[in-house]
């Protein structure tokens, strides 16, 4: 049986999880704190629920990923789930925000079907994951630090 690879680290922000929801909700700030996001818009009319898409570029280890992905689950300031309608890697992203004593808990997590490494092939998954793990680890601490200087 193979197991495909699951992204999953929560960090603390000194912020309630409205603010945090409010700054997560506008894709451009995406870029500003997710270190392997190169752009990142709302492709779909109207305000955000059930159904809306995102269009993304990402970079893994050098390599772009374009991707189109729909809420499927919409529960804000508490959590969302999308997933990709449109890339060369099946995911599902879910975010979590929980309000705890000191601010918010946001938990990041992402789970492929196909595994990190499709496009460099499946013998890379290893590898490619644990880049991904440090990357997602960097990202949410930089989303702590962006969001502590606003404060």
């Amino acid at each position: 049986m193979i197991t495909m690879p699951v992204l999953e680290q929560s960090v603390l922000i000194a912020r309630p999880a409205s603010e945090v929801w409010d700054f997560l909700a506008d894709p451009a700030n995406w870029p500003s704190w997710e270190s392997s996001m190169l752009e990142m818009e709302q492709v779909t009319d109207g305000p955000l629920g059930l159904g809306t898409r995102w269009r993304g570029v990402t970079r893994v280890l050098g390599k772009q990923i374009d991707w189109v992905a729909e809420f499927t689950e919409f529960d804000p300031p508490k959590a969302t789930v999308s997933k990709s309608v449109e890339s060369t890697i099946d995911f599902t992203t879910t975010m979590r925000l929980e309000e705890v004593d000191g601010g918010t808990r946001f938990t990041y997590r992402t789970d492929t079907e196909t595994g990190l490494g499709g496009v460099f092939g499946k013998l890379a998954d290893l590898f490619v994951t644990k880049a991904a793990e440090r990357s997602q680890r960097a990202s949410l601490d930089n989303l702590a630090d962006l969001l502590a200087e606003d404060s």
